[in-house]
């Protein structure tokens, strides 16, 4: 079952702060509800600043999903719709903490010139560059998972497309020189634990992939600064990896010759050891490793489940395709539970990691129900399972889609 949030006509005033740490006081924004299709899945529609309404999960930390109607609205995710995901209590820092005029990048260890640079230097010092890409959260459509598996239980909008620029983390790095004993970049914002002994929230990736060309440090989305809650002012962009990687308000960066051991890279944020990381559900795995590169995933963005097509009447199905950097192919719709085929025409290519849209004319000519189902293709030959894989953390889902409709 797809991602259809159905607002429900109850509403409601927000009563008091959010808790969120530096989060102003809500309590005169009207509330809405949603219901998102599994169990318990009644969540309030709050607004932020800088947001529009999006589905809140938690407020301390926040935890925001975007409703999924924001998909068929365009390719780009715009800014003020775009999820929200913190790990800490005591997020996000406040706009008083990450004033551009006072923020530094420390970029120290392995290297040859440790170096402190300001948001002007890396935007003078340094040649812009910028990419289309996808950040996905590793939990995104947790709430699907049968059995269900702890964390965030968000539906299918715990991710977004938006055009991001920077400078290349290779270009800084390059400037601070990499010691010959170099062998990983660990990330850390400037998000703090509340609680004494609570783990910092600190990444880690290997040097050979920090000084892949595709990699940025952000100071702007979809051509604005970095809103507040997408990490204001500096975040690293990690295009075709999930968003564990994509450190917010990053203020530091230090280059270890050892293999960095911290509890977000060990235990957590891992999965199976096995092609599909997946295993048999209810079990445990014997071996895991990080999670790294999206798997291909698809949607149906502009036919709601539920909803009434007219026998006879043409209309176009849109949605969206991604993967992790190898590049969309084919996109192929069934109108028949998976029995037979059809190719849907693929949409501009903004590059190998954003959304690729795809439509197809469709005109329903049998009454009663439909299953619509949705599957892509990329460049690997990689596509998607037709049943829902499982693994304990509920991470990386990406089932072919099926959308209920009624032809009347």
């Amino acid at each position: 079952m797809r991602s259809n949030q159905t607002l429900s006509r109850r509403h409601f005033l927000v009563r008091g702060a959010v808790l969120a740490a530096g989060l102003p006081a809500l309590s005169s924004l009207a509330e809405d509800t949603v219901t998102l299709p599994f169990e318990n899945g009644e969540r309030p529609l709050v607004t932020y600043p800088q947001k529009r309404p999006l589905i809140r999960l938690t407020s301390r930390p926040p935890q925001l999903e975007t409703p999924f109607s924001v998909f068929n609205e365009g390719v780009l995710t715009p800014n003020d719709a775009f999820f929200v995901r913190y790990h800490l209590a005591g997020s996000p820092p406040s706009m008083e903490q990450l004033g551009a005029d006072k923020f530094r990048l420390n970029i120290k260890g392995a290297v040859t010139t440790p170096l402190t640079l300001s948001l002007d230097e890396l935007k003078k010092d340094f040649e812009q560059a910028e990419v289309v890409a996808v950040n996905q959260c590793s939990g995104n459509s947790r709430g699907f998972f049968k059995p269900r598996v702890q964390g965030g239980q968000s539906a299918n909008g715990a991710m977004g497309n938006a055009k991001w620029k920077g400078v290349r983390l290779k270009d800084v790095l390059a400037k601070a020189g990499l010691a010959a004993t170099a062998k990983q970049a660990v990330f850390n914002g400037m998000d703090k634990p509340l609680l004494p002994g609570t783990p910092d929230f600190v990444k880690a990736i290997d040097v050979d992939q920090a000084i892949e060309p595709d990699l940025l440090l952000a100071y702007e989305m979809n051509g604005e600064p970095l809103p507040w809650l997408n990490g204001f002012p500096l975040r690293l962009v990690v295009p075709g990896h999930y968003g564990t990687y994509w450190i917010k308000h990053l203020n530091e960066i230090q280059i270890t010759a050892d293999q960095f051991k911290g509890f977000w890279m060990d235990p957590a944020y891992r999965i199976p050891d096995d092609a599909c990381a997946a295993i048999e559900p209810g079990t445990k795995p014997k071996h895991t490793i990080p999670i790294t590169r999206f798997n291909v995933r698809s949607f149906l963005t502009s036919v709601v489940d539920g909803a009434t097509l007219k026998s006879g009447r043409p209309v176009t199905l849109r949605g969206i395709a991604f993967d992790g950097g190898y590049g969309i192919t084919e996109v192929a719709v069934s109108d028949d539970n998976g029995r037979t085929w059809r190719g849907a025409d693929l949409g501009k290519d903004l590059g190998k990691y954003s959304f690729r849209e795809w439509t197809l004319p469709f005109t329903p000519t049998r009454a009663g129900q439909l299953s619509l189902r949705v599957r892509a293709t990329n460049r690997l030959g990689q596509s998607q399972p037709m049943e829902p894989l499982w693994n304990p953390s509920g991470y990386m889902r990406n089932v072919v889609e099926t959308t209920t409709v009624t032809v009347a």
